[in-house]
């Protein structure tokens, strides 16, 4: 089957069910790479639900349901959240409260309040429209309030109430300050940027990461967007079909996911045959050392 008949019959599969279960829509599942912390395995990709949550009023909560799906069919089930508002988090809990989700997915969340009292009535919040007893990652968004916050999650994950502990980062100006905490702290999860046109993380954050045993979540595999703008009049190249790409987005997602040290990467839609796609790159060949310093010199050459 190639990726066109594979894409179709996935598709047609998600239209005629309309709550899909990981097992009735299986088609060919996506590899997963163990937590370094416990050794549980994470399917390598992912969904970023931030965006899709706050378009809940526009779109309903019907498409949550299709690329939920979409990415679970396929095996994934780690879902990245970060609070945004009590309504749409309060429906984004009844979508993952399903029968056919409820304890088939890795769910995430982030504090990104200032001040001890503060994060943890965020966090007590989020659970409570999320419906649930306990998270499988809680993280700190984009290292805020970073030690006032790291002693509330260690009571957290003692407590049972969270899995798995982390933090993230977005920016390369926080590269240093992430640097600075791994020195002396071991979290279960960093999130970080990284993709085939943002390589920095790969040179010192990823390896540090790696080395010290912490699993490596990826955000920005397409620069929030930038990466397809920047690309809109540009060809695939025809050397990319070597190791299974066909598409841009597949271009990035097999540059990130076959560097091993990579736990799983997150992709951000509203459109749940995008999510197939970017699900569906975690499957078939990746590009080897020689490869991927191809794509990146042809990378740097567009961008």
């Amino acid at each position: 089957m190639n990726r066109r008949e594979f894409n179709n019959k996935s598709l047609a599969t998600l239209a005629s069910i309309p709550f899909l279960s990981s097992l009735e829509a299986q088609v060919s599942m996506m590899p997963a790479r163990p937590i370094h912390s416990s050794g549980e395995l994470l399917p390598i990709v992912g969904f970023g639900s931030s965006k899709l949550v706050s378009l809940i009023n526009e779109l309903g909560a019907e498409r949550m349901v299709e690329v939920l799906s979409a990415l679970q069919s396929l095996g994934g089930k780690l879902i990245d959240t970060w609070p945004r508002n009590p309504h749409n988090d309060g429906v984004f809990g009844e979508v993952i409260a399903r029968p056919d989700f409820n304890t088939n997915l890795f769910i995430t969340t982030k504090i990104d309040r200032m001040g001890r009292e503060n994060g943890i009535v965020q966090f007590d919040e989020t659970m409570r429209l999320y419906q649930r007893d306990q998270i499988d990652l809680a993280q700190i968004f984009s290292l805020t309030d970073l030690y006032t916050h790291w002693p509330t999650l260690i009571d957290l994950k003692e407590q049972g109430r969270a899995r798995y502990i982390g933090v993230t980062v977005s920016q390369y100006e926080l590269y240093e300050d992430l640097i600075r905490f791994l020195d002396s702290h071991q979290p279960d999860f960093i999130q970080v940027n990284y993709s085939i046109s943002e390589r920095m993380a790969e040179n010192e954050i990823i390896p540090l990461a790696y080395d010290k045993g912490i699993s490596i979540i990826v955000n920005r595999p397409f620069m929030n967007g930038y990466y397809f703008s920047a690309l809109a009049d540009t060809d695939l190249p025809d050397w990319a079909q070597a190791f299974g790409c066909h598409t841009w987005a597949e271009f990035s997602l097999k540059y990130i996911l076959a560097n091993p040290m990579i736990t799983s990467v997150l992709t951000e839609t509203s459109n749940p045959d995008h999510m197939l796609e970017n699900a569906g790159a975690a499957i078939g060949d990746m590009p080897d050392d020689q490869q991927r310093a191809q794509m990146a010199s042809y990378i740097d050459s567009l961008i």
